[in-house]
C-alpha cells in the first residue's frame, strides 16, 4: 500500500466513523451496558416534581404570543411549582401589548437588543426555582414537557436535561425542510444513546433545563449559547440527560437560503465552542465524555469536512488502482450527482423527498467552510438574525 491510499483510507475512515460508525458503535456499547445491573435513581413522581422556572425569550414574536401563551399556560405541572417568564429584550413590535393581557406571566423587557444570552443572563438573577428551563417562542411544546424534564432532577448526578426538537413536515416538502426533517430524526436517535451511555454531546435551545446553581453566566460573544452553556455543565462534572417524551415542535425553515442563516451561524459557533471548550478534549480527565464529544461534534465541525474533498481527490488518482478504487469513486460520483439535482430542484415542494438529503448532507459540510470563514474573521455575531420558518 503506497502512501496516497494510507491517506485515502485514513480519510475514508474518518468519515465513514464521524457519520456512520460512531452511532454503530454507540448502539453496541448501549447494548452491552443494557445488560449491567447498575442501579438507576427512581425520578420524581407528579406530586414530588420541585419548583420549575420556565424562560421564554422572544424577540419580535407578537404575531404568534397569543398562540404561544396559550400552550405555555395548558403545560401540565403541579399547581403553583411553575413559574412563567417571557423577557422580549430589543424587541419593537407590540409584543408588550400582547403579553401584558395574561396575568399568570411574567414580563422582563429591555429596550435595548444585546442577544438571547444576554436577554436570559439578565433574567436568571430573577429566578428563585431550583431548577430553570428555556424554550424558544416560535416553538411549541407537548402537555407533558415540564413534567418529562423535571422528573429526572432527583438524580443528583444530572445537571441538565435536553428535550426533543421536531420539524413538522408535510407529504411534500422543499430541500430545506426534507433535509431539516430527516437530520433531526437521526440526531434525535444519536442523543438517545448518547444519554444512556452517559451524556448528551449539548442541548439544542428549543427546549432544554438546568440545575439553577449550575447556571453559568453566558458571555456576551458566545454565538450558541445552549450548546456551551451545557457542555459547560458537563465540564463541571454533571450529564445531560436526553428526554424524547418532552418536546418542542416548529415549522421548517422557509427556504435553503433561510437555512443557510442557521447552518453557517451554528458551524461558526461550534468552531468557536471548540476553542472555549478546549479542557473537554483531555479524554484523562473526561473520559467518556471526550468520546462522545470528539466523535459527535467535533469531527462534524472541523476534520471530516476537510476531507470530503480531499478523499474524492485522492480516489480520483487511485481510480485505476483497482476496481474497489472505481467503484467508490463511481459511488462519490452519483452520491454528488444526487445533490446536485436536489441544489437544482431546493425549491420545489416534491413527495420523493429523499433526494434532498444528499444535498442537505454537502449543503451541511459546505457550511462548516463558511462558518469557519465568519468565525477567523470575526463577522459572526452572537446576536441572532431570526431565520423565517414555514
Amino acid at each position: 500500500m503506497n502512501s496516497l491510499e494510507l491517506y485515502f483510507w485514513i480519510g475514508l475512515g474518518i468519515i465513514i466513523y464521524t457519520y456512520l460508525g460512531y452511532g454503530i458503535i454507540l448502539y453496541l456499547i448501549v447494548t452491552l451496558k443494557r445488560f449491567s445491573f447498575s442501579s438507576k435513581t427512581e425520578p420524581y413522581t407528579f406530586d414530588e416534581l420541585p419548583e420549575l422556572t420556565l424562560i421564554i425569550a422572544c424577540y419580535n414574536e407578537a404575531d404568534i404570543l397569543d398562540d404561544k401563551v396559550k400552550n405555555t399556560l395548558d403545560l401540565k405541572y403541579p399547581e403553583g411549582r411553575l413559574k412563567l417568564f417571557f423577557v422580549t429584550d430589543g424587541s419593537n413590535d407590540n409584543s408588550g401589548e400582547v403579553l401584558k393581557k395574561y396575568d399568570r406571566i411574567q414580563v422582563f423587557h429591555d429596550p435595548g437588543r444585546a442577544g438571547k444570552a444576554a436577554a436570559v443572563n439578565r433574567v436568571i438573577p430573577h429566578v428563585k426555582t431550583p431548577f430553570v428551563a428555556f424554550c424558544d417562542a416560535n416553538t411549541f411544546l407537548n402537555p407533558e414537557a415540564m413534567i418529562n424534564l423535571a422528573r429526572h432532577y432527583k438524580d443528583r448526578r444530572v445537571g441538565a436535561v435536553a428535550g426533543e426538537k421536531k420539524i413538522f413536515q408535510g407529504d411534500k416538502e422543499h430541500a430545506a425542510g426534507s433535509g431539516e426533517g430527516a437530520y433531526w430524526k437521526y440526531e434525535s436517535a444519536l442523543k438517545r444513546l448518547d444519554s444512556e451511555l452517559y451524556t448528551v454531546v449539548g442541548a439544542a435551545g428549543e427546549l432544554f433545563s438546568v440545575r439553577t446553581d449550575l447556571y453559568e453566566e453566558v458571555p456576551g460573544n458566545i454565538i450558541i449559547e445552549d450548546f456551551y452553556l451545557s457542555m459547560r455543565i458537563v465540564q463541571n462534572g454533571f450529564r445531560v440527560v436526553y428526554e424524547p417524551e418532552a418536546y418542542a415542535m416548529e415549522t421548517s425553515s422557509a427556504s435553503v437560503k433561510e437555512e443557510e442563516k442557521r447552518k453557517v451561524r451554528i458551524a461558526a459557533g461550534g468552531i468557536q465552542s471548540i476553542v472555549k471548550l478546549y479542557r473537554l478534549l483531555n479524554f484523562f480527565k473526561y473520559g467518556v465524555a471526550t468520546f462522545q464529544y470528539i466523535s459527535h461534534r467535533v469531527l462534524r465541525w472541523t476534520l471530516t469536512p476537510l476531507l470530503l474533498p480531499l478523499v474524492f481527490v485522492l480516489n480520483y488518482l487511485l481510480y485505476d488502482l483497482h476496481p474497489v478504487y472505481q467503484f467508490l469513486f463511481v459511488a462519490q460520483v452519483l452520491f454528488y450527482s444526487i445533490s446536485l439535482i436536489g441544489y437544482l430542484l431546493q425549491g420545489k415542494k416534491i413527495r420523493f423527498k429523499v433526494i434532498f438529503i444528499p444535498y442537505y448532507f454537502a449543503f451541511m459540510n459546505w457550511s462548516v467552510y463558511r462558518g469557519f470563514i465568519r468565525y477567523v474573521g470575526g463577522r459572526q455575531s452572537a446576536v441572532w438574525e431570526k431565520a423565517k420558518r414555514a
